[in-house]
C-alpha cells in the first residue's frame, strides 16, 4: 500500500511573526529540543517511511519479468519445430493477436489473386433474347449454351477458372482475364449453297492489338482443323463492334466467333457440339500456349 503524504504549509511570507509569550517561549523550545535527537534516530525513521517504497519496486520487477517469462514461452509454444511452417502457426498467430493485439503483430491481408488463370466465356443472348429462330424451333440461344457451357468444362479439366457469363452480364464491365471470347452462331436463313462455314472478329483497339491479332489466328487455325469447317473472311458489323469489346478491361485481349451457319451448319452444330466444342478450346489454348500457328485459306460468303 502506498501512502501519500499530505503537502506542507509555506509560511505567509511578509508578515512579521508575533512576540511569543512566556509560555509559547517554553512550548517553542521544547519543539526546538526535540529536533536535536540524534541522528542515528532520525536515519531510523527515515528508513522506516522508504521501506514501503522499496516494496512496491520489488513487486512491480517481479510482475514485469512474469510478464516476459509468459509471453517467451507463447512464443517457444507457437515456433516449435512441428508447425514452425505449417498453416498452424499462422492460425496461432492469429488467434493470439485476437486475443491480445499489443502481443503481437497482426497478419497482412493476401492481395487478390491476378486473373492468369481466368478465361472468360459468353455465351451469346443468352438470358437475353432467343437470338436466330429456325423454322424448326431451335434457337441460336440453345446452340450457343450447350456449345459455351462445353468449352467451359473443357477449359476448367485444364485448370483454368472458367466464367460462363450472359450476354449482357454486369461482371463484362472493367473484367479482366487472359481472355474472353463471345460464342454466337449465324442465321437460319438459307442464303446459298455456299453459306456454310465459321467467322471470326476480334477487338483491335485492345491494349495489345497484337495479341488480339494472334487470338484470331490461334482461333482460325485450330477450329478450321477440329471441325471441317471452312473460314469465312467476311465479318458484319455486329461482330467487328460487339458490345463486350468496349465494356471489358482494355488488358484482356477480347474475341467473338459465330462457330457456322444454323442453315446448312445445323447439322454439326447441334449434333456434334463436343467436336465445335473442342476446337474453341484448342484455338484458345493455342493462344494461351504461344503455340504455332499455320494461317488457313480464307474462302468468302
Amino acid at each position: 500500500m502506498t501512502i501519500i503524504e499530505p503537502p506542507k504549509q509555506e509560511p505567509n511570507i511578509g508578515e512579521p511573526e508575533a512576540a511569543l509569550t512566556p509560555p509559547e517561549a517554553e512550548t517553542r523550545g521544547e519543539t526546538e529540543n526535540a529536533s536535536t535527537l540524534p541522528e542515528a534516530e532520525n536515519e531510523g525513521v527515515a528508513q522506516a517511511s522508504a521501506e514501503p517504497r522499496g516494496k512496491f519496486s520489488v513487486f512491480s520487477s517481479v510482475q514485469t519479468i512474469l510478464a516476459y517469462a509468459f509471453l517467451m514461452a507463447t512464443l517457444f509454444t507457437l515456433f516449435s519445430p512441428d508447425n514452425l511452417f505449417s498453416g498452424q502457426m499462422i492460425d496461432r498467430l492469429f488467434e493470439a493477436w485476437q486475443a491480445n493485439p499489443t502481443l503481437v503483430a497482426p497478419i497482412s491481408t493476401p492481395l487478390p489473386s491476378q486473373p492468369s488463370n481466368r478465361i472468360g466465356i459468353v455465351s451469346g443472348h443468352w438470358k437475353n433474347d432467343s437470338g436466330a429462330i429456325c423454322e424448326n424451333g431451335l434457337t441460336e440461344e440453345q446452340v450457343n449454351l450447350t456449345i459455351a457451357s462445353l468449352v467451359q468444362q473443357y477449359l476448367t479439366d485444364e485448370g483454368f477458372q472458367v466464367d460462363l457469363l450472359q450476354e449482357f452480364d454486369p461482371r463484362l464491365s472493367q473484367y479482366q482475364a487472359i481472355v474472353l471470347l463471345s460464342i454466337h452462331a449465324d442465321t437460319c436463313e438459307y442464303i446459298n449453297d455456299t453459306a456454310t462455314g465459321f467467322k471470326v472478329a476480334a477487338a483491335l483497339d485492345s491494349a495489345y492489338p497484337e495479341n488480339a491479332n494472334r487470338l484470331t489466328n490461334c482461333l482460325i487455325d485450330r477450329y478450321a482443323k477440329v471441325t471441317g469447317l471452312a473460314y469465312k473472311n467476311y465479318t458484319t458489323a455486329d461482330m467487328t463492334s460487339y458490345h463486350a469489346f468496349g465494356e471489358v478491361n482494355t488488358e484482356t485481349t477480347a474475341a467473338i466467333i459465330e462457330t457456322g451457319y444454323l442453315n446448312l451448319d445445323q447439322q454439326i452444330l447441334t449434333q456434334e457440339p463436343e467436336k465445335i466444342a473442342q476446337g474453341i478450346v484448342d484455338g484458345l489454348l493455342c493462344y494461351i500456349r504461344n503455340e504455332n500457328v499455320d494461317i488457313p485459306q480464307q474462302t468468302t460468303p
